[in-house]
C-alpha cells in the first residue's frame, strides 16, 4: 500500500477502537468520505450511530458540525439566514452562517424533522451550494452529510422523500452487536468513565500504538490525495457490464421471470446508483490495495448502494420482504458477465 492508503485504513482501524462491533459502519463511513458522497446510517437508538460519525470527525483535522433535528425545526436552523445590522450608521443584510457550514456534517435523526427541513439538504448534498436571499454561498470543498435515522415504523418519524434518499450514495443498517461486542462496549464505557489523568494514559497509549501517525488526526490534503487516485482504478468491461445488469434488474425484474423482483420492485434504481455502485466498487477496491476492480467489490458495495434507491411494492412489504433480501435476491440471479 501507498502512503495514502496507509493513512485511510489507520483512519479505519483508529475509528474502530472507538466504536465497537461495527466494522462495515466505519469502512461505508470512510468510502463515503472518498467517494465525496453523503452517507445515511440507520439504525435504532443505542447502536453507536451517531458515536461512529463524532469518532470519525474527531480523527479527521476539520470542522464538524451537528444538527439535532426535530419537528420544530426551521430550515434556516440549517441554512443559516440574513440578518439585520447597522455598519457605520447604515443598515445592512448580513448572512450569518447555520451549521451546514462544516466539513462533516452530522444531521442526527433527519427523519424527525417535517419535509420542509429534510430538504434545506438538497441543494446542499448536490450542489455543495446553500442559496439564501438572492445569494448563493459556497459550501468547503471538503463536505459531507452524515445522517442517521431511527426507523420509520417509530412514532414521531417521517418517511424520507425517494429524491432525498438517492442523494446518499449509500444507506448503511446497523444493528445490534453480539454477545462479545456488547460486553466490551461496557468494558469501552467504563474505560471511559475513569479519571482524566487515567484517560490520558490510555490516550499516550493509543498515540504509542499509532506512531505510524504522528498526530493521530488526517489531514484533509490526505483525503483530497486519495480522491485523485480514485479515477485510476481500472474498470473492466466485465465489471461495468456487472454493475449496470444489477441496476437494470431493479427497473426490470420481468427479465428474471423464475424470481419473485417482479412482485417485490415496484420503481427500480436511477442511473445515481450505477454512478455511486461504481464509484464506491472502485473506493473498496483502492482501500484493500488494488488498481483494479474486481466482481467481488462490486457485490461488497450493492447492498449499502442500491437497497434504499429501490421502491418495494404492496406485495413485498405485506410479506415482510426487506430491501436487503431483494438486493440479496438480486446478487444471486444477476450473473457476472
Amino acid at each position: 500500500m501507498n502512503p495514502t492508503q496507509q493513512a485511510m485504513n489507520d483512519l479505519i482501524a483508529q475509528t474502530e477502537r472507538s466504536v465497537i462491533g461495527q466494522s462495515h459502519v466505519v469502512q461505508a463511513l470512510v468510502i463515503g468520505l472518498l467517494t465525496n458522497g453523503h452517507v445515511l446510517l440507520e439504525g435504532l437508538p443505542g447502536t453507536a450511530k451517531t458515536r461512529s460519525v463524532k469518532s470519525l470527525a474527531n480523527l479527521l483535522d476539520t470542522q464538524f458540525g451537528r444538527i439535532q433535528f426535530t419537528p420544530d425545526l426551521l430550515p434556516s436552523d440549517v441554512t443559516g439566514t440574513e440578518v439585520y445590522q447597522e455598519v457605520d450608521g447604515k443598515p445592512q443584510l448580513h448572512f450569518q452562517a447555520g451549521p451546514i457550514f462544516n466539513n462533516i456534517v452530522l444531521a442526527d435523526e433527519v427523519n424527525r424533522a417535517p419535509a420542509k427541513v429534510q430538504a434545506a439538504l438538497l441543494e446542499a448534498m448536490a450542489e455543495g451550494t446553500i442559496t439564501v436571499g438572492n445569494e448563493t454561498h459556497a459550501l468547503p470543498p471538503l463536505f459531507m452529510v452524515l445522517a442517521t435515522q431511527n426507523p420509520v415504523e417509530q412514532e414521531g418519524t417521517y418517511p424520507l422523500p425517494e429524491a432525498q434518499m438517492d442523494r446518499f450514495i449509500m444507506k448503511v443498517t446497523v444493528d445490534y452487536p453480539d454477545d462479545s461486542a456488547e460486553r466490551d462496549i461496557v468494558r469501552l464505557v467504563r474505560n471511559e468513565e475513569r479519571s482524566e489523568e487515567r484517560h490520558a494514559e490510555h490516550e499516550e497509549k493509543l498515540t504509542r500504538d499509532t506512531q505510524h501517525d504522528e498526530h493521530r488526526h488526517i489531514n484533509p490534503e490526505v483525503v483530497f490525495a486519495a480522491r485523485r487516485a480514485l479515477p485510476d482504478i481500472a474498470v473492466s468491461d466485465l465489471v461495468e457490464n456487472y454493475i449496470v445488469a444489477l441496476v437494470m434488474a431493479t427497473r426490470h425484474p420481468d427479465r428474471y421471470p423464475d424470481t419473485d423482483l417482479s412482485r417485490w420492485i415496484e420503481i427500480g434504481a436511477s442511473p445515481r446508483a450505477s454512478i455511486a455502485l461504481d464509484k464506491c466498487a472502485r473506493a473498496y477496491a483502492w482501500l484493500q490495495g488494488r488498481d483494479h476492480v474486481l466482481p467481488d467489490d462490486v457485490r461488497a458495495m450493492a447492498s449499502m448502494v442500491l437497497g434504499h434507491r429501490i421502491s418495494l411494492s404492496y406485495d413485498a412489504l405485506a410479506e415482510g420482504v426487506t430491501h436487503q433480501a431483494v438486493v440479496n435476491a438480486l446478487l444471486d440471479h444477476v450473473q457476472i458477465g
